[in-house]
């Protein structure tokens, strides 16, 4: 498939990212085997969303995966969480033929808005670049290699794009946010994070209890304030000043206005108001987040 003109599309570099390659004739089965995700059935127009835990259940990274060359998938993370990723998976690796390296040198990430509509996750390719249709309406990333010109059209601010991954309800695991969260808690399997029908991974059965159980007591939710915010901020309930309530998993600013996805504990939802920082920072309003959550069974 071909990427169409994007004549109206804004963009900007995300320095913040990187890419880890994992080459090697069992590269797809070792990634399926440590993360959320189903890489053996992986193909080339599809990107996946998957996360990487610890035997608890908790992230320690997230990440968009798809297939490169022959025997080669990548996965763009945040550079913060990258060599902790990198370090960890190459200790599973073991006889497995699959060569882990960084590889953010070769490419330079994007995050584009005003793209074509287009399902979530679905793969476009562009001669040696790729791009990946995100959650929320004309919203990607494009991973290019890194001595391509920048993609046509205007640059975005950091804040404005940061705004649109929070009012789409995706939070990325970051350095203040590691094994903060299973990843029911920021949405993941709601977005196609999780597949629960493959085989084991660290993490599983916690992941999988979760999920069929009843057990979750904590989402990621969407909310507005006139103040800034800070990933890993914590929030607090005007009825219990003395025990967070949540954290902020992502946050921007557009136009004045700061929207934030964050981890917040179902109870605190049912009355009183939340607030950032401590129970008299700035007041949180609940703003609808743009999918359905389903009920737990």
């Amino acid at each position: 498939m071909i990427i169409p003109p994007m004549s109206e599309t804004s963009q900007l570099r995300l320095h913040d990212w990187g890419v880890i390659r994992a080459q090697g004739a069992d590269a797809a089965s070792f990634l399926h085997s440590q993360l959320t995700q189903d890489f053996a059935l992986l193909d080339r127009d599809h990107a996946r969303l998957a996360g990487f835990c610890t035997a608890k259940g908790r992230l320690l990274a997230t990440m968009v995966g798809w297939r490169g060359g022959d025997e080669e998938i990548l996965l763009a993370l945040p550079a913060e969480t990258l060599p902790a990723t990198l370090k960890r998976l190459s200790m599973f690796v073991l006889r497995a033929k699959c060569k882990l390296t960084d590889a953010s040198a070769d490419f330079a990430v994007y995050g584009l808005l005003g793209t074509a509509p287009a399902e979530a996750w679905a793969l476009l390719r562009d001669g040696d670049a790729v791009q990946v249709a995100l959650p929320g309406t004309g919203r990607a990333l494009r991973m290019q290699p890194a001595a391509a010109p920048a993609p046509a059209g205007a640059e975005l601010t950091a804040e404005a794009w940061a705004a649109a991954e929070a009012e789409a309800g995706i939070a990325w695991v970051r350095g203040a946010t590691v094994e903060a969260f299973v990843p029911q808690m920021i949405n993941f399997e709601v977005l196609g994070g999780v597949n629960f029908k493959k085989g084991c991974y660290p993490g599983q059965e916690v992941v999988a209890r979760s999920q069929y159980r009843g057990t979750l007591k904590r989402r990621l939710q969407l909310f507005e304030t006139d103040s800034t915010a800070a990933i890993g901020q914590e929030i607090f309930h005007s009825a219990d000043p003395e025990q967070p309530a949540g954290i902020v998993a992502g946050a921007g600013t557009r136009d004045g206005r700061t929207f934030i996805a964050a981890e917040i504990k179902l109870a605190a939802l049912e009355g009183g108001s939340l607030h950032l920082g401590s129970a008299g920072g700035a007041t949180l309003q609940p703003r609808a987040l743009p999918y359905e959550i389903p009920p737990q069974e």
